[in-house]
């Protein structure tokens, strides 16, 4: 009964009032080693794949249908890999596979553990917002992230290995699907999410130091993109399971 918790019993819904992604470029075989066996890297020519952290100020997270008020606010960072999986009929998905989440709500990190598989984790977290800049920063997660908010057209990272801006919106997210695995039953659970509008506005990133990226201990890993996107409605059906066969 409890690991059934996990797989999502109830649609969810929320306003992600600022959602800030930086999207990494690592070796696609790498990433593959961090992946359950039903899901590979969603890759560029066969050699990057992504894997990014998202920032995100989440207000009145509840189930739907419930008023706003009864929701959970707090804010989130979210380790994931851009991933495809392919399911018993051959149809392919495009999506996510969450490595690790963090919160700055203990009540948060409960719920997050007892009805996902997202590995929730509680930390200290300062973020400041201006007219210019974003500022994110905890000592916990050894974390440190400084962006500007230009108001001109802003240029990939140098070491990006996208060819225009149009290129990287592909790794921009949110991918339409969320993928957890069980191993012991071999059931992927698979989550759709639903929102009302996503224009990712590009920003410069003066300094990234992200401590859970890091410790993966990757080869390569090569800032690809960056953006950030206000009051976004967003909601994500209930968890559906079928059982994978390799």
């Amino acid at each position: 009964m409890a690991s059934k918790l996990t797989h999502h019993p109830f649609a969810v819904e929320a306003l992600l009032a600022r959602t800030t992604v930086l999207t990494y470029a690592a070796p696609a075989d790498e990433l593959k080693r961090l992946l359950p066996e039903c899901l590979t890297p969603d890759t560029l020519d066969d050699t990057w794949g992504f894997v990014a952290a998202a920032l995100v100020q989440t207000r009145n997270l509840r189930p739907k249908g419930l008023p706003a008020w009864l929701g959970q606010s707090f804010f989130l960072i979210g380790y994931r890999v851009f991933v495809r999986y392919t399911t018993p009929a051959g149809k392919r998905l495009r999506g996510l596979y969450i490595l690790k989440s963090e919160t700055d709500k203990r009540q948060m990190q409960w719920l997050g553990n007892l009805l996902t598989a997202y590995r929730y984790s509680t930390i200290d977290i300062a973020y400041t917002a201006t007219e210019t800049s974003l500022e994110f920063a905890s000592r916990r997660a050894e974390l440190a992230i400084q962006v500007s908010l230009l108001p001109e057209e802003v240029g990939l990272p140098d070491a990006s290995p996208f060819g225009s801006w149009q290129q990287a919106q592909r790794f921009a997210g949110p991918l339409p699907f969320t993928f957890s695995y069980v191993p012991a039953t071999q059931e992927v659970i698979i989550v759709e999410g639903v929102r009302e509008a996503w224009h990712p506005r590009p920003v410069q990133v003066e300094q990234a130091h992200v401590g859970f990226l890091a410790h993966l201990s990757l080869s390569e890993l090569h800032l690809a993109s960056a953006f950030t996107m206000e009051n976004i409605p967003y909601s994500w059906k209930k968890g559906r399971s079928e059982q994978w066969r390799a």
